[in-house]
């Protein structure tokens, strides 16, 4: 455990080759899927990609994305908003294809949209920070993430679309922050129809090992990393990210390498879901930048097992909220309406969290156990049949409510 623990420290270094992704001579060795970038993605399938730029209350430049389906049968269906995980992008909804949620939705005439947090390789800019020089950059958690960066995308879809609400899905941390945004700005509820959320993350206290190990250091790491200067996690230069390209397509070990020893480990097995010829597409895409403070903010949701904001220490605390502890998030005031899909082999997402979870909102409207007994935390964005025990329940959610 501890020589795992330090291959994660040295992956963090961020040890920058360019500014831009695309310069990585790496990524010339991956396919083209690996390669292309969203709106890339979304042509080869059939689609053409808008790209908007919204800006918010802090600065933060986010990169947003619209797929308008074709055919569309009924005009009258509400906008769709598609929220990633952490150091993810909008890609992951696109990356398997004609498998992906954002294709299958976009071809049976959904207007879907994708949204971007702060820091990833869409949003990746500021009206005054520079992310490769100003470490305030970094300075953002997945409270930030729901507090400015939500609103602003759900405004965006609401004023281009003409809908006074939309719907919503969100994978691990792009469900937990509508928590956080209905809890702390209650008026927001009235502008989401259901929110959907697949591997529902708001409590971490029952996560499995390794991860429950790593979060019980996580104040020792997050200390050490902070000293070493380290802000940003995954840069899509960094040392992880091109370790990961080149060790990870490699035949024979790259699969066993990667996903059987690091990846499965963490999210739960399932190797039928994660084939071996799919990894060469995935590692184009993900890891991608995100703050190491966002990381350590869900280590502390699991080692204090409460759902609040920042714990910056006594003095911190003092200074930022005029409180010794952080504010818990007061889930009562998420009135949305709420559907919670969860995996029983989930290792991050757990059912006895889940069920915390399920016990303090006050709109649970469905609760759905993946009809797949090994489905772990990423099949569902990335599974291969996800189209079999996924896809049915989002199209009855989305016309039923």
């Amino acid at each position: 455990m501890v020589n795992f623990v330090l291959i994660v420290i040295l992956c963090f270094i961020n040890g920058n080759l360019g500014s831009n992704s695309e310069e990585n001579p790496i990524n010339d060795k991956l396919p083209e899927d690996g390669r292309f970038n969203f709106t890339q993605l979304a042509r080869k399938y059939g689609h053409h990609a808008m790209e908007y730029k919204v800006t918010t209350e802090d600065g933060y430049i986010l990169g947003l994305f619209r797929i308008r389906g074709k055919n569309r049968r009924n005009k009258k269906r509400l906008p769709v908003l598609l929220m990633h995980g952490i150091a993810d992008s909008s890609d992951a909804w696109l990356i398997r294809g004609n498998l992906s949620l954002g294709i299958t939705l976009a071809n049976s005439g959904y207007d879907i949209w994708f949204g971007n947090i702060r820091g990833n390789r869409y949003s990746r800019n500021h009206v005054k920070l520079d992310p490769d020089k100003d470490v305030q950059f970094w300075d953002f958690s997945f409270h930030e993430n729901g507090y400015y960066d939500l609103p602003i995308i759900i405004d965006k879809v609401l004023k281009e679309t003409g809908f006074k609400k939309l719907n919503a899905i969100g994978f691990s941390q792009g469900n937990t922050i509508f928590y956080v945004l209905c809890s702390t700005r209650p008026e927001y509820n009235s502008k989401i129809n259901v929110m959907m959320a697949l591997a529902p993350i708001c409590y971490l206290q029952n996560v499995r090992l390794p991860l429950s190990y790593i979060i019980s250091i996580s104040p020792v790491l997050y200390d050490l990393l902070s000293d070493l200067g380290i802000n940003e996690v995954a840069n899509d230069n960094s040392l992880l990210n091109t370790f990961e390209k080149i060790i990870c397509t490699l035949p024979d070990i790259g699969y066993d390498v990667c996903i059987e020893k690091i990846m499965f480990p963490f999210t739960g097995y399932d190797s039928e879901e994660l084939e071996p010829s799919f990894v060469p597409v995935l590692v184009g895409h993900f890891p991608t930048s995100t703050a190491l403070k966002s990381l350590y903010h869900f280590a502390q949701v699991g080692y204090r097992r409460i759902f609040g904001q920042f714990d910056y220490g006594i003095s911190g605390n003092l200074e930022n909220y005029n409180s010794t502890i952080p504010p818990i998030y007061d889930l009562n005031l998420v009135t949305t309406k709420i559907v919670l899909y969860v995996c029983l082999n989930d290792k991050i997402s757990t059912v006895e969290d889940v069920q915390i979870l399920r016990s303090r909102l006050p709109n649970v409207v469905r609760y759905i156990v993946s009809p797949r007994w090994m489905c772990n935390h990423i099949d569902n964005v990335w599974g291969k049949h996800m189209y079999d025990y996924l896809f049915p329940y989002v199209y009855e959610v989305l016309e039923s409510y």
